[in-house]
């Protein structure tokens, strides 16, 4: 694997059921790590044509849950990985689960950025991204994983 992007591992293979993509990433804890990882799981996403003119809203998401594993998650530890599962349905909608080795958090805690009180906060606002842009967005594990859906088919009212 590139070292420049300090990608651990990639694995990928069709699904049996469709025309379906199913990679798995493992990356380090290190902001610089991103972009590769981005870049590597959004090539899939275009080719696939899954989500087709609503890719730069999975990158941003992607990008700012990754983030979050690094630097909150992990606390930028390079020895901890960051795990990103992607299935992908041509044609019909990405789903992503990004899972950090963190303590985990409490998403019903994280301040809403748009509320007057906090719009000098730098907290809440990659949450508050993640979920304008994707149409679900769930925390599990306590807080170490996220889950994100984004289906071709729905329109940003729709979104949850």
């Amino acid at each position: 694997m590139n070292s420049e992007i300090n990608t651990i591992s990639l694995s990928s293979e069709p699904h049996l059921a469709g025309p379906n993509a199913v990679l798995a990433i493992t990356m380090r804890s290190e902001i610089n790590a991103i972009s590769g990882a981005v870049d590597c799981l959004l090539t899939m996403i275009h080719e696939c044509h899954c989500v087709p003119g609503q890719e730069r809203d999975v990158e941003i998401a992607l990008r700012e849950a990754l983030a979050n594993a690094v630097l909150h998650g992990n606390h930028q530890d390079s020895d901890k990985k960051i795990q990103i599962n992607c299935r992908i349905q041509c044609g019909g909608e990405v789903s992503i689960i990004i899972r950090d080795e963190g303590e985990g958090f409490d998403p019903t805690k994280v301040p809403d950025p748009t509320a007057t009180n906090n719009i000098g906060s730098e907290h809440g606002r990659g949450i508050y991204l993640m979920r304008a842009l994707m149409d679900e967005i769930r925390f599990e594990q306590r807080g170490t994983e996220v889950h994100m859906r984004k289906s071709a088919s729905r329109s940003n009212r729709d979104r949850r």
